[in-house]
């Protein structure tokens, strides 16, 4: 039997970044051992979105080829996660009546009623394609299922809630495009939230009720989790970078300079640390602003026992755990990796969560125990899928 091996691609904006992970029989298959790493500054991308194919793809060229070396495997096939400012949510319900006379419920009610949920926001994601379709609840004749799924129950009618991640289809093509410009077969795709999940959350925290706030460059991506199911997704327009802007405004420096006094690296300066704080919470206190406003906008403000957890290369902000709380009113942790004391030591931060995730996504799509159910709209690979969409 072959090695059983999987290569994730995270394109950020600041990072491309690439794991290579090897599952080790008889080990813990949630962890698999990472074996290689690159990474590369991104040019040419935007808010996530790629406005110079060709410096995309030398970053991602550069990132590919140290992974190789560092793992000593040719990489052919990769799976990619997508994020960006053009990641959404649609929130739709689909009834189904039994056809049989014996009223039970069948794998193929299931598909089918998925199915009309799906039809019905055809129609709201123009240019959009739908990334992940995630059955959120089920009832039968009314009532709720508490199972996972209805499959054996007996009933007239089937319905459906349903979550949809969409992404625009022009920048999933680009995306696809300027990986496979290397040469490595893209398998298929995640939201990027959504990977960095699987290792930054625990299953107690999903369960109870959390948001997952990933604060990257340029942009601010969360997640919702209840009852160990992501229950809505959002990406806003802002990010640590904001911050360094503001305090080169506010501070009259250089982007260079306000970088490493955001980060701490310098402390003896001519201003004052209430100038810096004050300049550093008013940006903050915008993010957490958006986050509590779509928290209410979905009935979630104030009522998720696990709070929030925040990641991302914006996390190293001092005093950003206790603005958080306060703003949000929610209790509020840093979040790390969540994996092997050996793989900890190869991936030293957050930052390589979403690549990580990825790998683990990739090894473990058959199960249903990570607390994300996610259908996959590509087959075994994603290339004759997005042909459809080129000129």
């Amino acid at each position: 039997m072959g090695r059983r091996i999987v290569t994730a691609i995270d394109i950020g904006t600041y990072q491309v970044r690439v794991v290579v992970c090897e599952h080790v029989r008889g080990k813990d298959r949630y962890f698999p051992k990472i074996i290689g790493v690159g990474y590369a500054e991104s040019k040419g991308l935007r808010h996530g979105y790629i406005i110079n194919n060709n410096d995309i793809v030398r970053s991602i060229r550069i990132a590919v080829h140290q992974a190789e070396k560092t793992s000593g495997i040719k990489i052919k096939k990769t799976f990619i996660s997508v994020g960006g400012i053009g990641l959404d949510e649609v929130h739709s319900r689909g009834e189904l009546i039994i056809p049989r006379a014996d009223s039970e419920i069948t794998d193929l009610d299931i598909q089918n009623v998925l199915q009309k949920s799906e039809e019905q926001v055809s129609g709201k994601i123009i240019n959009k394609k739908i990334i992940h379709a995630i059955p959120l609840r089920f009832k039968v004749d009314g009532h709720t299922v508490l199972s996972a799924q209805p499959i054996g129950l007996k009933g007239s009618k089937l319905e459906v809630q349903s979550l949809f991640i969409t992404s625009f289809e022009q920048h999933l093509n680009d995306m696809i495009q300027a990986v496979e410009a290397v040469g490595v077969e893209v398998e298929d795709v995640m939201a990027s939230p959504f990977a960095a999940s699987l290792v930054t959350l625990s299953k107690a925290q999903k369960i109870a009720g959390c948001v997952l706030a990933n604060i990257g460059a340029e942009t601010v991506s969360i997640v919702v989790f209840e009852d160990n199911m992501p229950i809505s997704l959002k990406v806003f327009p802002v990010g640590s970078t904001d911050i360094t802007n503001d305090i080169a405004l506010g501070l009259k420096i250089s982007l260079e300079e306000a970088e490493q006094i955001k980060l701490g690296a310098i402390t003896e300066a001519s201003y004052s640390k209430k100038q810096l704080d004050d300049i550093v919470l008013a940006r903050l206190r915008d993010m957490f602003d958006l986050i509590e406003s779509h928290l209410k906008k979905i009935g979630k403000n104030g009522i998720l026992p696990a709070g929030i957890i925040i990641t991302g290369g914006g996390s190293g902000v001092s005093t950003i755990e206790d603005l958080a709380k306060a703003s949000l009113k929610l209790p509020s942790t840093l979040g790390g990796v969540r994996a092997s004391e050996r793989t900890k030591s190869v991936i030293k931060d957050s930052s390589w969560a979403v690549s990580y995730g990825l790998c683990i996504w990739g090894f473990t799509q058959e199960d249903e125990s990570l607390g994300i159910k996610l259908a996959r709209k590509t087959g075994s690979s994603i290339s004759n899928w997005i042909k459809q969409f080129l000129p």
